[in-house]
C-alpha cells in the first residue's frame, strides 16, 4: 500500500534475513519510524508492546522471528525456546500459533545446518500468501461495498464504519476489513468511512485514519460511542470489522467494543460484515467462551498518549489517581449478529455450514 505516494509494507527481511524491518507502530501517526529487531528477544518484545499488532501480522512477524532465532542457533533447544517465547506474547490472535505451527511443522525434520535457510524461506512465502489472502478479500469484499453504492443509487458515498485497524498495518500488504474499501475505492465507488477512535489504544484514530489519509480515501474519526446515534440517523450504510480470532461456527473475537457495535448494527437493521483470512479461523474451537480474552496493562486505560503541539510526545493520566482499572483487549461478537464472513475464498455465512462451503477440507 501507500505511504507519501510510494508503496510500503509493513515488515520485511534485511540482512539476508537475521534480522526484521518493521514499521514501528506507537509511533504513528506523527511519526514513520522503522525498528529494526536483531534478536528474539526483539521479535517478542514488539509483538507484545505492539510496535507490531493485528492477527495477520502477528503470525508473519512470529514466522520471522524464528528464523531470526535459527540464525542465533539452529538446534532443537533453540527452535522449542523460540517458539515457546512468541506463543506467549499475545493469548487471543490464533494466527500466531498458526504460523509457529507452519514454521515447526517445516524445520523440525531438518537438520540443524538447514534450517535458517528453510526458516527464512517459510516466512517469506506465508508474507506473501497473506498478502495473496487479503488482496482477494478486498476483491471479494469490494463486491459488498459496490452493491450498497448501488443500491443508495450511486448518488453519494457509501458509508462505511470500522473499529480499530484491520489495514495493511494489521497484515504484511492490503489488510482485511480495509481491504475491501482500498479495492473499491481504487474501482472508483465513493467511500467514506467512519473511523472509530477506539480506546484505549486509539488504533483508530492513529493507524486508520494514518492509512486512508495516505490512500486520500474520505473520513471522519469518531468518538467509540458515536457509532450508534449515526446508525439510527441514517449515516452507515454497513460495517465492516478484522478479527483476530473466528471460531469454527463463525464467532468473532475482535478488538473491545466490537461487540457493541454489532448490537446496534443489528437494532439498525445495518449488515455487519467481519474480513478475515482463514488462517484466523480457529478451526479446532466451537464455543466461543473458551477463546482467551487478553487482559493488558491497565496503563493503557489510566493514561493516554498524544503528541503536543510543540512536537513532544506525551503520556498523560486521565483517571484518578487511586482509581483501578480493567484493560479486557478484545470481546466476542456471537455469529448471530454477524451478516456474512469475508475471505479470501469469498462470503459465507457466519456459521460452520457457511465457512465448509469455502473450506470443505475442514470437514
Amino acid at each position: 500500500m501507500m505511504v507519501a505516494g510510494r508503496p510500503m509494507r509493513s515488515i520485511w527481511p534485511v540482512d539476508g534475513g537475521r534480522r526484521i524491518a518493521i514499521i514501528d507502530q506507537t509511533r504513528l501517526p506523527h511519526e514513520l519510524a522503522i525498528a529494526t529487531l536483531a534478536d528474539l528477544a526483539g521479535v517478542a518484545t514488539a509483538i507484545r508492546t505492539m510496535q507490531v499488532r493485528g492477527a495477520p501480522l502477528i503470525g508473519i512477524t512470529a514466522a520471522y522471528g524464528i528464523a531470526v532465532a535459527m540464525a542465533a542457533e539452529p538446534s532443537d533447544t533453540a527452535l522449542d525456546r523460540a517458539i515457546a517465547i512468541l506463543a506467549a506474547t499475545r493469548p487471543t490472535a490464533v494466527n500466531l500459533r498458526w504460523a509457529l505451527a507452519e514454521m515447526d511443522r517445516v524445520l523440525r525434520p531438518l537438520a540443524p545446518g538447514r534450517r535458517f535457510a528453510a526458516a527464512l524461506t517459510q516466512a517469506e512465502a506465508l508474507a506473501e500468501a497473506d498478502v495473496a489472502s487479503c488482496r482477494a478479500i478486498g476483491e471479494h469484499g469490494a463486491e459488498v461495498i459496490e452493491n450498497a453504492w448501488r443500491r443508495a443509487g450511486e448518488a453519494r458515498p457509501v458509508a462505511v464504519l470500522t473499529h480499530c485497524n484491520a489495514g495493511w498495518l494489521a497484515a504484511v500488504d492490503w489488510g482485511t476489513a480495509l481491504a475491501p474499501i482500498y479495492r473499491a475505492h481504487q474501482n472508483g465507488v465513493p467511500v467514506h468511512v467512519w473511523v472509530d477512535e477506539t480506546r484505549p489504544r486509539n488504533q483508530g484514530a492513529a493507524l486508520t485514519a494514518w492509512e486512508l489519509g495516505q490512500h486520500g480515501i474520505a473520513h471522519t474519526v469518531i468518538a467509540d460511542n458515536a457509532g450508534g446515534h449515526l446508525m439510527q440517523r441514517g449515516l452507515v450504510d454497513l460495517c465492516l470489522v478484522g478479527s483476530d480470532r473466528t471460531t469454527a461456527r463463525g464467532d468473532v473475537a475482535n478488538k473491545i467494543g466490537t461487540y457493541l457495535k454489532a448490537l446496534a448494527a443489528h437494532d439498525n437493521d445495518i449488515p455487519f460484515y467481519a474480513a478475515l483470512p482463514s488462517s484466523t479461523i480457529d478451526w479446532d474451537l466451537e464455543d466461543p467462551a473458551l477463546i482467551p480474552i487478553e487482559r493488558r496493562d491497565p496503563r493503557e486505560v489510566t493514561h493516554i498518549e498524544g503528541w503536543c503541539e510543540t512536537g513532544q510526545r506525551l503520556t498523560v493520566r486521565v483517571t484518578p489517581r487511586d482509581s483501578p482499572a480493567e484493560n479486557y483487549a478484545f470481546d466476542v461478537t456471537p455469529a448471530r449478529l454477524v451478516t456474512a464472513l469475508i475471505t479470501e475464498r469469498g462470503i459465507c455465512p457466519a456459521s460452520r455450514e457457511g465457512l465448509l462451503a469455502l473450506f470443505p477440507e475442514r470437514g
